[in-house]
């Protein structure tokens, strides 16, 4: 049944094939010194030569400098001295690898753990139960699937870092080629900056709830988080290396605690709301943002891990990073989806919901321990050691950030990557003001939105790596001779900055394009065959993102009054053309509304499953 009130109209049905609206998700500074810091072999730190300078800036090519050129590496220089890392987008070579021992493998676990025990995986976990109107156990299951998937080709991503030396979207370029991967390049820094964005606002509500009679307002804990960011992003990486190693351990404490002082309110008995393929649709729409929040970290996966040694073992990596991200991503979705089924029956829950989805989680510390919500000084203790964790999840984007966009080209990689930071700090925290009030949209819109483009490139990546460069027995490159393991022997990865020889990514790009086309506005990929409709924009009041529009996957009722016949069809679709009440359908259905029928039918009634005789 469609939400709102039951639909009972008269509209036309037309027979053109359904239309499309195609639909178009962080990265530590390549753990060149957490690891090494993680089992104590660091090697004698070497800063960057001129020749290393002039590779960064300008890859293989032989030009001479430009006065441009020659003023950015003096500028480079100038950071390097003062210990700011300005290593460009230059392949890390074997010999520059960190030392391989039995601890490395632990670094994949506290790294995802840190970076993932985060607020904004709590306040999306709230989105189950409170936009989708799902139970605790229907939202958690479809959480821990959701999950599963999304850090499964997140994984699979990760173990290029160690195979190829290169950053994921530079290893983009050996399917998608020079021009074309510049696409998926634009496409991560949105997702990059966009979920940058998230992090500012959640840590400005938290920080404006948890201060006296919310004195201190949303707008000024965005601009506190973002600075601090900023430094520690630009000025202490080597730092914030070893505080990830060890951040996770004070989020999971304070979300222990969160979990045992508000469990008591969560809702475990209450059923999903809506008819059974009401509540179907709901499902697949949940668990799809899930998927979507956690394979989003896939266009920066391999960038974590650079600096391993080509004998990483990627069955190794790929198993612990799985398991790193399931736990975590489940475990705070579990407390959020808690939290907001107990906003109907805990009235603090709802007053605070109303407020803003950090002031939740501080409600969920303060109401167990104090009967005055949001006064009581160790909930607000708990909830700032949150609010502080989120610096963490935006550290790795926002250094990511300035990889992309040295990534885009050899003139991007004239100005150092502290610049391109600092561009995408200012862009996001504006981005975070603009938007501070319409946290769920962003997370309903913004997030499935974006995890498209990462599984239609991952698809790509897995279909040319297993069935063409492994069946086909493309040669073995450099990788191999460098003693490279696993699946990456096919690739020459000394090819990375010479697009003469990069594929030219053409069947990529049209693959790539050619799976957006074959989503419906809904994201769901349908057939001519299959009984699916699209209604108008009108009905369907679609967001930025209509991927994640509450009627995709919802069942109508077709009644035709001339043949006395009804049928059932899924909203998978908005029909741009259509009057407000016309509906378009795919041609197997209308041969059956009407089977003599030209291509459009007068006096149908449509609506609510009971529709018709």
């Amino acid at each position: 049944m469609l939400h709102g009130p039951e639909l009972h109209k008269i509209g036309d049905v037309l027979t053109r094939p359904t239309g499309t609206m195609p639909g178009p998700s962080v990265v530590l500074e390549d753990a060149e010194k957490a690891s090494r810091d993680l089992h104590h072999q660091e090697p004698e730190a070497r800063s960057p030569t001129d020749s290393d300078l002039d590779l960064g800036l300008h890859g293989r090519d032989s030009i001479p400098p430009s006065k441009l050129a020659t003023y950015t590496r003096d500028f480079e220089r100038t950071l390097i001295k003062y210990n700011i890392e300005a290593r460009g987008v230059r392949r890390v070579l074997p010999h520059e690898c960190q030392n391989l021992t039995k601890r490395s493998y632990l670094q994949p676990f506290f790294l995802w753990s840190s970076i993932n025990l985060a607020a904004q995986n709590v306040t999306l976990g709230m989105l189950g139960p409170y936009i989708y109107l799902l139970s605790f156990r229907d939202a958690s299951i479809c959480a821990f699937f959701g999950s599963a998937i999304g850090a499964a080709g997140v994984s699979y991503i990760a173990t290029f870092g160690p195979i190829s030396g290169n950053r994921t979207l530079i290893f983009a370029r050996y399917t998608f080629g020079w021009y074309p991967s510049k696409l998926l390049v634009i496409l991560n820094l949105i997702l990059l900056l966009g979920y940058s964005l998230i992090d500012l606002v959640i840590a400005g509500q938290i920080l404006s709830a948890v201060s006296t009679n919310g004195s201190m307002s949303i707008v000024v804990g965005i601009i506190v988080v973002a600075i601090i960011g900023w430094l520690i992003t630009t000025f202490g990486i080597s730092v914030f290396h070893t505080y990830q190693r060890y951040a996770f351990i004070p989020q999971l404490i304070a979300y222990s605690i969160l979990y045992g002082v508000s469990s008591h309110n969560y809702d475990l008995s209450s059923p999903s709301q809506g008819d059974s393929r009401t509540v179907i649709g709901r499902r697949i729409s949940f668990l799809s943002l899930t998927l979507a929040a956690a394979i989003t970290y896939g266009g920066a996966a391999a960038d974590y891990f650079v600096y391993y040694p080509p004998s990483t073992a990627p069955v190794a990596l790929f198993t612990i990073s799985l398991v790193s991200l399931l736990c975590s991503f489940t475990f705070t979705y579990c407390i959020g989806i808690g939290l907001a089924s107990g906003i109907a029956s805990v009235p603090t829950y709802n007053t605070a919901y109303e407020t803003s989805q950090g002031a939740l989680i501080v409600a969920g510390f303060t109401d167990a321990t104090s009967p005055r919500a949001f006064n009581t000084g160790f909930g607000k203790f708990l909830a700032v050691i949150v609010a502080l964790g989120l610096i963490a999840n935006l550290v790795p984007p926002t250094y990511s950030s300035g990889i992309d966009f040295q990534v885009l080209g050899k003139n991007f990689q004239k100005i150092p990557r502290v610049i391109w930071n600092s561009v995408g700090v200012v862009i996001y925290t504006v981005c975070a003001l603009a938007g501070q009030g319409h946290l769920a949209e962003i997370f309903t819109n913004f997030l499935a939105l974006m995890g498209y483009w990462v599984i239609i490139w991952m698809g790509i990546t897995l279909e040319e790596q297993f069935f063409f460069r492994s069946r086909f027995g493309f040669k073995v490159g450099i990788g191999n001779k460098e003693g490279r393991r696993g699946w990456g022997q096919s690739y020459d990865w000394d090819l990375w900055d010479q697009p003469e020889k990069l594929p030219h990514g053409i069947a990529a790009l049209i693959a790539f394009l050619a799976g957006w086309a074959g989503l419906g506005s809904c994201g769901i990929q349908s057939g001519p065959n299959d009984h699916i409709v699209a209604l108008s924009r009108e009905i369907m009041q679609n967001g930025a993102n209509p991927n994640a529009n509450p009627k995709c996957g919802s069942m109508i009722g077709i009644w035709n009054p001339h043949t006395k016949t009804k049928h059932e069809a899924k909203i998978v679709d908005t029909c741009v053309g259509c009057k407000t009440f016309d509906i378009d359908v795919s041609p197997a259905l209308f041969k059956q509304i009407a089977p003599s029928g030209d291509g459009r039918v007068h006096g149908i009634n449509w609506g609510g499953n009971k529709v018709g005789g």
